[in-house]
C-alpha cells in the first residue's frame, strides 16, 4: 500500500514541478486529435438529415453522405468541419450551412501497460497521460517490477520506437531532477512495458 501510496505522492509532485514550464503549459494547450475508434458527432445546421454520429475507422476514415471517405485520424474537429462543408459546397446553390464537428466519445485513444504491474491491460483514459500517470491507472508496479528499466513501445509508421522512462527516482519520492523527457506522454497505441 506505501508503494501506491508513493507512486499517488509522486504524481501529484510532478504536476506541481510542471504546472510552469513551457512544455506543460504547451502539451495543455494542445487539442484532442482524432483517433481510430472515436465517436465524432457531426452537425450541418438546418438540415437534420445530415446530423449523425459516426465512429472513425481502423484506417481513420469515416463515411459521411454527399461527401464520401473523410480522413480524420490525427486531425482537429476544426479540419474536419473544413472537409465536410467543401464536400457538401456542390450540393447546395447558396452557401453551405454551418458543420459543427465534435469528439462525442473519445474511446480511440487507448494504451496497454503489460508486465509485472498489479493490472495490466488496455486503458481508455478519456485524456492526455504520460507514463507515470499510465502506471498509476494499471495499478502500479508490483512488488518485483524492475522500475528502472520502464520503456514505452511507439508504433511510427511500420516501425517500433523504444521510449525510456526514467520513474525509479519518482516513485522512491525523489522528484529533485524531474523532467517531461524522463516522463513522457503516452500517445495513443503506446504499450508501457514494465519488465
Amino acid at each position: 500500500m506505501s508503494k501506491l501510496r508513493n507512486l499517488a505522492l509522486a504524481a501529484v509532485l510532478f504536476f506541481a514541478s510542471l504546472a510552469s514550464s513551457p512544455a506543460a503549459a504547451q502539451a495543455a494547450a494542445d487539442a484532442y486529435r482524432i483517433n481510430p475508434g472515436d465517436e465524432v458527432e457531426v452537425l450541418v445546421w438546418g438540415d437534420e438529415r445530415l446530423q449523425r454520429v459516426v465512429r472513425v475507422l481502423p484506417d481513420g476514415t469515416f463515411a459521411f453522405p454527399l461527401v464520401g471517405q473523410v480522413a480524420a485520424a490525427g486531425k482537429l474537429p476544426g479540419d474536419i468541419e473544413k472537409v465536410i462543408s467543401a464536400g457538401l459546397r456542390a450540393q447546395y446553390r447558396g452557401e453551405v450551412p454551418s458543420v459543427t464537428v465534435s469528439v462525442k466519445s473519445p474511446s480511440g485513444f487507448q494504451f496497454s501497460v503489460i508486465g509485472k504491474v498489479k493490472g495490466p491491460g488496455a486503458f481508455t483514459p478519456g485524456r492526455y497521460v504520460n507514463a507515470l500517470e499510465a502506471l498509476s491507472i494499471a495499478g502500479g508496479p508490483s512488488e518485483f517490477a524492475n522500475t528502472s528499466n520502464i520503456r514505452i513501445i511507439r508504433k511510427v509508421g511500420n516501425t517500433l520506437r523504444v521510449i525510456p522512462v526514467r520513474i525509479v527516482n519518482v516513485l522512491r519520492g525523489d522528484t529533485s531532477r524531474l523532467s517531461g523527457e524522463e516522463i513522457p506522454l503516452i500517445v495513443s497505441g503506446d504499450t508501457l512495458v514494465v519488465p
